[in-house]
């Protein structure tokens, strides 16, 4: 019970921050719920899939996507997604784990120092050629595809960089590339393990209900404080997972 109330918090994260989320997937199906790092990878990419679609529907009413910029983006980081969860065939399941915490690491620097953009500035920015862009996408998409994190924390600053979006329109932006890019990932995995069908979509379910939960906070409380507390915790799950798999090493 306490693995399903936690799939909440994975919603919650994706609905509040635009992130997050997929970060915290694979910790609770490994360390709460007792899976297989393979198939919790696998897993992720499908619970986050799913909650981030939910959340699209709800950016979409509030003009929070930028459809055009999506669907330049995400071809080229489902690509990569696909091709990340066939090499990951070539690794074993505690080599996923260590290679995920770096990312979580990485990914907690990223949200404690935070962005400084303004609107002012974000239009001043130019896009980058598309040769760029793909490339960008497609080295997303093929850690998305080895760790089973949707990506959003590398995705927000490529869009908005790269495609001079606001971070608003980045947050929803993101939330639509992150469910095509993770069913992208979770269908290279079909055939590598064994998919638990019932588990999965109740997880899901769970995580989409937190999602509603997190938009509909998300105007009332200051994002960049959660993100700086939310970054604070990744560091000290990241060297946990990091400890649990030094034999590895």
């Amino acid at each position: 019970m306490l693995g399903y109330l936690l799939a909440m918090t994975i919603g919650f994260s994706l609905g509040l921050l635009g992130g997050g989320g997929s970060i915290l997937t694979v910790p609770i199906l490994v360390y709460v719920m007792d899976m297989d790092p393979k198939v919790s990878i696998a897993l992720s990419l499908a619970i986050v899939g799913m909650t981030s679609l939910v959340g699209v529907f709800g950016h979409y009413r509030k003009n929070n996507i930028h459809f055009k910029v999506a669907l330049t983006f995400a071809p080229f980081a489902m690509i990569g997604t696909f091709l990340g969860a066939k090499i990951s065939q070539f690794m074993s399941g505690s080599i996923q784990l260590i290679l995920f915490a770096c990312i979580m690491l990485l990914a907690s620097v990223l949200m404690i120092r935070g962005r400084k953009d303004t609107e002012e500035d974000l239009e001043k920015q130019k896009s980058l050629p598309l040769a760029t862009l793909a490339v960008q996408a497609i080295i997303v998409g093929i850690v998305t595809g080895l760790v089973g994190v949707g990506g959003g924390f590398l995705i927000v600053p490529a869009l908005v960089l790269l495609s001079g979006l606001s971070m608003k329109k980045a947050v929803g932006t993101s939330l639509f590339i992150i469910s095509l890019n993770s069913f992208s990932g979770f269908l290279g995995y079909l055939g590598l393990v064994e998919i638990p069908w019932p588990f999965l979509f109740k997880f899901s379910a769970f995580s989409a209900i937190g999602i509603f939960i997190g938009i509909a906070l998300s105007q009332y409380v200051s994002q960049p404080t959660l993100k700086k507390i939310f970054g604070i915790f990744l560091i000290f799950m990241g060297l946990f997972i990091l400890y649990k798999n030094q034999m590895a090493i």
